[in-house]
C-alpha cells in the first residue's frame, strides 16, 4: 500500500519488474488516494497509464533543468559544484579572494620554473599550504588547478567554454606557458615512456624490497649515456621523498640475477626435481633427454637475446627479493616444469643442442 503510485516508481520498466515480484510472492498493489488494485486488470491498465504520465512528467522536469543549466552557463553564470581555490560565493556570483588568488597564480608561475608537480606538491606540504578543503596538495590536485579555465574567468558546459561573469585570476599568458609546457613535457613522456616499455627488462615486475615494495625500471641521461635503475614504485607516484629506500643499479643485481638462474639450470637438487617431476608426466622420457637441454640452456644463456632471457626470468622466478646482505629467489615451482617441457626434443631444446655444438 502507498500513498500515491508516483511515490513509489515513476520509471514503467521499474514499476513492471516490481509487479512481475508482487506477483511471484501473491502480494497486490493499492494506492490510497487512487482508486487502483493490481490484481484487477482494469487495475493494472490504469497503473500503467499513470505510471507512463508519471514517466514523461519526471523525464520533462529532467530536460528543462538540463536546458536551464546549459543557458545559464551559456550566459557565464556559476551553477554551483566544488568551489574552486581563489573564489568565493556572493550572492550566486564568483568573487576573487585576494589571499588565495595570489596562490593561484603562484601555482601557475611555479610550474613554469620548477617544471615539476611532484617537487611543487612537496614544497607546498614543507609550507603547509592547503587546499581550500583543508588538504595537502598533491599532483593531482595541481594538475587539475592547472587544467581549470574557471581561473581565465570562463565558465565550461559539455567541453565548451563560455565568457564567464566573475573576474579571471591569471592572464592568458600565463595560462599559455603553462600548457605549452605540459604538452612538450607531455610528448616527450610518452615517446620516453613507449620506448622503455618496448626494451626487455629482466626484472620488470619481480624486483621488491625486504618490506614488500615493488621497485620499477627507470632511466636516467647524461651527456648522452643512458644510465638504468630499479627504483620504489612510490618515486614515480609520490616523488622521491616519499619512500624509504632509494634506486638501485640496475647492472649488478640483473648480473646476479643472470648468475644465480645459470646455477639454477645445473644446480643437482633443481634438477633431480625437474626429473622427477618429469617422469609423471612424460614416462617415455629418459634423464638425459631432460637433464642434458638444462645444462645447455645454462652453457648459452649469454648467447641468448636479452627479448628471451626476460621471458625465461619470468617464468622461473616469483620474485626476488632485495635485502641488506643481498638478494633473495624465490622460484616458481610450475615454471621449471613448464621449461623442462621447452627443452624436449622437437621445441627449443633441439635448437639449444645445435647451438651447442656450433659453439
Amino acid at each position: 500500500v502507498v500513498y500515491k503510485i508516483d511515490r513509489l516508481s515513476r520509471s514503467l520498466a521499474d514499476f513492471a519488474r516490481m509487479v512481475d515480484v508482487f506477483d511471484r510472492h501473491r502480494v497486490s498493489f493499492s494506492a490510497v488516494t487512487q482508486q487502483i488494485n493490481s490484481a484487477t486488470s482494469m487495475g493494472r491498465l490504469m497503473l500503467n497509464v499513470l505510471l507512463s504520465f508519471a514517466q514523461f512528467e519526471r523525464e520533462v522536469t529532467g530536460e528543462r533543468i538540463r536546458d536551464k543549466i546549459a543557458a545559464s552557463k551559456a550566459k557565464g553564470m556559476w551553477m554551483g559544484g566544488p568551489l574552486p581555490l581563489g573564489y568565493d560565493v556572493d550572492n550566486r556570483l564568483l568573487v576573487i579572494n585576494e589571499v588565495e588568488a595570489r596562490l593561484v597564480r603562484r601555482i601557475f608561475d611555479d610550474f613554469v620554473t620548477m617544471r615539476s608537480a611532484t617537487l611543487m606538491a612537496k614544497a607546498y606540504g614543507a609550507e603547509g599550504m592547503v587546499t581550500k578543503g583543508g588538504k595537502p596538495f598533491t599532483k593531482q590536485t595541481i594538475y587539475k588547478m592547472l587544467h581549470n579555465r574557471m581561473y581565465l574567468g570562463e565558465i565550461i558546459h559539455k567541453g565548451q567554454s563560455y565568457p564567464g561573469q566573475h573576474q579571471a585570476i591569471i592572464t592568458q599568458a600565463q595560462w599559455d606557458a603553462v600548457h605549452a609546457l605540459i604538452a612538450t613535457d607531455g610528448i616527450e613522456r610518452r615517446r620516453e615512456t613507449n620506448d622503455r616499455q618496448s626494451e626487455p627488462v629482466l626484472l620488470r615486475g619481480l624486483l621488491f624490497t625486504s618490506d614488500g615494495e615493488r621497485l620499477v625500471p627507470s632511466y636516467t641521461k647524461k651527456k648522452g649515456k643512458t644510465y638504468r635503475y630499479y627504483s620504489p614504485i612510490k618515486h614515480r607516484r609520490f616523488g622521491a621523498w616519499a619512500s624509504q629506500h632509494g634506486p638501485l643499479p640496475a647492472v649488478p643485481i640483473e648480473e646476479l640475477v643472470a648468475q644465480q638462474i645459470v646455477a639454477a639450470l645445473s644446480a643437482p637438487h633443481i634438477v633431480q626435481s625437474v626429473w622427477d617431476r618429469m617422469q609423471h608426466i612424460r614416462p617415455d622420457l629418459s634423464e638425459p633427454q631432460v637433464v642434458l637441454p638444462m645444462r645447455n640452456l645454462a652453457s648459452l644463456w649469454r648467447e641468448l637475446f636479452p627479448a628471451e632471457q626476460c621471458r625465461l626470468a619470468q617464468l622461473l622466478i616469483e620474485r626476488v627479493v632485495i635485502a641488506d646482505g643481498g638478494l633473495e629467489i624465490i622460484w616458481r615451482e610450475q615454471g621449471w616444469q613448464e621449461l623442462a617441457g621447452e627443452l624436449l626434443p622437437g621445441n627449443i631444446g633441439a635448437e639449444l643442442q645445435e647451438m651447442e655444438e656450433a659453439v
